[in-house]
């Protein structure tokens, strides 16, 4: 397992090699698997791409994000009114997004999204459409998964596809299906790899919740 100074040293390192955070001034803390991370960056592009790149570090088992997004003088005279026409502008031009599915509410810069998609790719579109527009300080993402598909889940497609994958270690995953619900549980060696679990489970035919319960085990 490593030490807290290995882990934070190996967090510190992950920001600093993503260009986009090479300017920007985080803070990074580590005790026992939680990383704290803290800070102000200029987007909230920015701030997600810190998060991500804690996550990805092996041994980091959760991430406290208490980084402040903080624009420019330009960036605080952009109204909700002109992010709201931003974003319907970019969900638009997304192909791969059913727009009239999703209903938009800006509100001092955070964005919330509410509506029913048929599957989570088109969901996590939807987000990353969002995510460097100008003047957005974060996202609540309610939009729920309700595919028009009626198939059961087929257990053995998700264990299969997850062998499949070459960063995971199915050895200690289990998997469990509900109706229209997949539950993972069981040991992962790193967050990257827990994401990854989740993301293909979701892409079964019939899924509109995966509940991803896998611990971190100590690296």
């Amino acid at each position: 397992m490593k030490s807290n100074t290995e882990l934070q040293k190996d967090v510190q390192t992950a920001i600093a090699w993503e260009p986009l955070l090479t300017s920007a001034e985080i803070g990074v803390t580590a005790k026992d698997g939680i990383v704290s991370l803290t800070g102000t960056v200029d987007s909230y592009a920015k701030k997600t791409e810190a998060e991500n790149a804690a996550k990805g570090v092996i041994g980091v088992k959760a991430v406290v994000e208490e980084i402040k997004v903080k624009f420019s003088d330009y960036f605080d005279k952009i109204t909700d009114n002109e992010i709201a026409a931003e974003i319907i502008k970019a969900l638009h031009w997304n192909t791969q997004i059913p727009n009239d599915k999703i209903k938009i509410k800006v509100e001092n810069g955070w964005v919330t999204m509410d509506g029913e998609l048929e599957w989570n790719y088109q969901k996590e579109e939807a987000k990353n459409a969002v995510i460097r527009l100008r003047g957005v300080s974060g996202i609540i993402n309610n939009i729920a998964i309700k595919s028009n598909s009626e198939d059961q889940i087929e257990k053995a497609d998700i264990e299969s596809a997850l062998h499949r994958n070459s960063f995971i270690n199915t050895n200690l995953i289990d998997i469990k299906v509900a109706h229209h619900v997949v539950t993972l549980t069981g040991d992962v060696r790193s967050w990257f790899e827990k994401d990854k679990a989740s993301q293909i489970a979701w892409k079964a035919k019939g899924v509109w919740t995966v509940n991803n319960h896998l611990s971190i085990a100590d690296a």
